[in-house]
């Protein structure tokens, strides 16, 4: 990015993502290659009044190496330091920011799944307090995005490695609201969230008991508790804070009923994780349960499949999100290899973990079927061919999503 453009960008985030002010503090979390990122946050939060920007740098051979040989003492170990540091991310005047931008991510293709998969679940399982803090609305944080060289080669390949970082960084800002013609400062964002939260406002008045989604290979249903609230367009913190947890974002959301999902699936674009590039997802629910998985390589199908059965529930679903074609990101016809950006370039679902504020109603100890599986892997399987239709609770059929438009 341009000096400019970075600059503008870096004030999006801590403005209008995660409502930083005067006295707060901000963890950045990032990898080197995300190194301009984050030098930009720490000048746009300063200037914004911070007291304090720490930028924690993640290393993935680091981490491939404590999986790989540091035996099971080592599985989703964190050092106290870094527990009090994670605990701090629910206070009223602390702020997160993750960057994501594809770095080193293949050192974690040849691990077992089921080491990969306990990593994690061992770390969150050690810090209970993110997760109360997520659902209480006490976290208040954003997830971007950065153009690496490594990312930019992957979605421009063969495009000189400059110009292919170029184009990225230039299309991310227009997925921002930060384009040439969009209007200054990020007052396209805000109105942007703004419409989004109109929508999903309009999505919950309908009180669906069940989503129907179609698409190329897909055939689907979700079924909606009563008490189910759509979001979309950004949240609200326990202290009143307007944030934007993902940026860009062009959905809205829900949480389904973990144990009522029925039908087939097909992944319509790639999905990148653990280090591998899974193409052609496939698959089948059956009372709430993925029955059958499908990919175009075995081994990556194998590899999904390990990871998902390592983990309690994260066979079922925890998320559905729809959109319509006037997102940036779809409209450009790229795929971009990313979760953040993909995920917001088409309708999709999403295994494990769901969303307690996608309920009108406290969850405490009970879950109102949301999934709290230790994990969350959003898959997309919209195209301008999807079909969303939901049911209320009189049974009466309302069109969400066809010809590639909101109908409501």
């Amino acid at each position: 990015m341009k000096p400019d453009e970075l600059s503008r960008y870096a004030e999006l985030i801590v403005r209008g993502c995660i409502a930083l002010g005067r006295g707060d503090s901000l963890a950045v979390y990032a990898n080197t290659a995300h190194r301009p990122l984050v030098g930009a946050l720490a000048e746009a939060a300063y200037a914004a009044g911070a007291a304090s920007v720490d930028a924690v740098y993640e290393d993935a051979t680091v981490a491939a190496a404590r999986i790989r040989h540091g035996g099971d003492a080592a599985i989703g170990h964190r050092p106290t330091w870094q527990l009090e540091r994670s605990r701090a991310h629910g206070r009223e005047d602390t702020a997160v920011v993750q960057v994501l931008g594809e770095f080193e991510s293949h050192v974690f293709a040849d691990l077992p799944p089921e080491l990969v998969a306990e990593d994690s679940k061992r770390a969150q399982v050690r810090q209970p307090w993110a997760a109360k803090a997520r659902r209480e609305g006490r976290l208040r944080g954003t997830i971007c995005a950065w153009p690496t060289p490594e990312w930019a080669a992957r979605v421009f390949p063969g495009v000189e490695p400059a110009k292919a970082q170029r184009r990225l960084a230039r299309e991310l800002l227009s997925f921002c609201r930060l384009g040439a013609d969009d209007p200054p400062g990020h007052t396209g964002w805000t109105a942007h969230l703004a419409e989004l939260r109109r929508l999903a406002a309009r999505l919950t008045k309908l009180e669906l008991r069940e989503l129907h989604v179609r698409d190329r290979g897909t055939d689907l249903r979700l079924r909606l508790v009563a008490n189910s609230m759509w979001r979309g367009g950004g949240e609200q913190t326990h202290w009143g804070h307007r944030i934007a947890m993902n940026v860009p974002t062009e959905e809205c959301f829900v949480s389904p009923d973990a144990a009522a999902t029925e039908g087939t699936f097909r992944c319509s674009r790639p999905r990148h994780f653990g280090g591998r590039m899974i193409e052609e997802l496939a698959g089948e629910f059956r009372g709430g349960r993925l029955v059958r998985l499908a990919a175009k390589r075995d081994a990556d199908r194998d590899w999904l499949a390990r990871y998902l059965a390592s983990i309690r529930n994260a066979d079922r679903l925890g998320e559905v999100a729809l959109l319509d074609s006037s997102s940036r990101i779809g409209q450009t016809g790229r795929i971009y290899y990313n979760g953040l950006l993909d995920e917001n370039a088409a309708a999709h679902i999403a295994f494990g973990s769901g969303f307690a504020k996608t309920r009108t109603v406290p969850m405490g100890r009970a879950r109102y079927g949301v999934n709290r599986a230790k994990t969350h892997i959003d898959v997309m399987i919209g195209t301008d061919d999807l079909e969303a239709t939901g049911v209320t609770e009189k049974g009466r059929r309302v069109a969400l999503v066809r010809d590639g438009a909101w109908q409501i």
